[in-house]
């Protein structure tokens, strides 16, 4: 083999080695994971009314504290898991950046720990502090039940906690009906999709008053 062949070989195998090292989970968390692609589902969610707490240690309901009237991104996480849950909420903190002021007024950030044994205010406040970067994001947990019954509602429990499946959640707080999104998910495909619940929002606006106004 010729010397250009032999660096060429050497520089796919550091390029392979890059990516596994980039999508390879550890044995402790997601042990039988692979990097997952991105794709979507539409689905019909159900807001169950349970009282969760925030990273500040403040007792909240989730549809009427936060969901309400906001287009909403939700994600799934737990602290102590080294390499999907970083990845989410990244994608997550990146949406955040480019919607900029948005974000606390007509968009809503929400991550919800899978683990909330664990995951107490202290440790998601600790944790969310790599990611979030401005107000509008809030990172939940609560006793067992009450997350259960969460995750069951929205569609996003997992019998193993270690396998959970890397995904992020978009609709719109007054309705029922949301978007799934599978996989490491470009963030312009959730601000597309946070962008088009918007213009909805205001054409439905817009169409009423037409409708209010006629004789």
């Amino acid at each position: 083999m010729n010397r250009f062949n032999l660096q060429r070989l050497l520089t796919v195998c550091v390029l392979a080695a890059s990516v596994n090292q980039a999508y390879a989970h550890s044995a402790e968390d997601h042990s039988q994971h692979q990097a997952p692609a991105a794709r979507l589902e539409s689905t019909r969610v159900e807001i169950v009314d349970v009282p969760l707490v925030d990273q500040d240690g403040k007792s909240v309901r989730l549809e009427k504290d936060l969901l309400n009237d906001k287009i909403v991104v939700m994600g799934f996480i737990y602290t102590s898991c080294t390499t999907v849950c970083p990845v989410v909420s990244s994608i997550m903190g990146k949406v955040q950046k480019q919607l900029g002021g948005r974000v606390g007024s007509d968009v809503q950030l929400v991550s919800i720990s899978v683990d909330p044994l664990r995951d107490d205010p202290k440790r998601l406040a600790d944790y969310a502090r790599q990611f979030q970067n401005g107000p509008g994001w809030s990172w939940l947990t609560g006793s067992a039940p009450s997350i259960s019954d969460t995750l069951k509602g929205l569609g996003a429990q997992s019998p193993d906690l270690k396998n959970h499946a890397p995904l992020i959640m978009v609709g719109d707080g007054n309705s029922s009906h949301w978007t799934r999104y599978y996989g490491f998910t470009d963030p312009q495909v959730l601000i597309t999709e946070i962008n088009k619940l918007s213009g909805l929002r205001v054409h439905a606006k817009h169409t009423a008053i037409a409708l209010e106004s006629q004789p």
